[in-house]
């Protein structure tokens, strides 16, 4: 594992607002989202021992953001790989294109949200980890 981030991956500090009665993050359009968002969904109820992902996007970018718990991402750009712990509601992950993450060490509580750039298609996924290194790589 390296601790340097891959190209196209790096934590972003979304704006809190709050007072005593509580905390508030918006996340709008591409104020505080490097890319318009076209799709919204998110992971929840994810068994502890649970691994994630294991693909990588040809084209799709990503802001994953724990609204909820805590999980770690896997990224790698078929060069090197660094484990990102995400913890904090109010600190996004971007997830760029080619760059195949895997999930793990999701907390019982843990709601991860993902912010993308485009709907879902399937043709965009790479699910061989073999074919990603050969593209990345080239």
């Amino acid at each position: 594992m390296t601790n340097a981030f891959p190209s196209g991956c790096h934590l972003i500090q979304l704006c809190v607002k709050g007072d005593e009665r509580g905390q508030l993050v918006a996340i709008e359009g591409t104020s505080e989202v490097p890319f318009a968002i076209a799709r919204v969904y998110y992971v929840f109820a994810t068994a502890p021992d649970a691994i994630r992902g294991f693909h990588a996007h040809r084209a799709l970018n990503q802001l994953a953001v724990p609204v909820a718990g805590s999980c770690t991402m896997v990224l790698d750009d078929g060069r090197g790989r660094i484990s990102v712990p995400l913890d904090k509601p109010a600190v996004g992950l971007t997830i760029g294109p080619m760059i195949w993450h895997e999930m793990s060490d999701f907390s019982s509580d843990c709601v991860l949200m993902v912010l993308a750039n485009a709907a879902y298609d399937e043709g965009d996924y790479i699910r061989s980890y073999g074919e990603f290194l050969a593209l990345a790589r080239t």
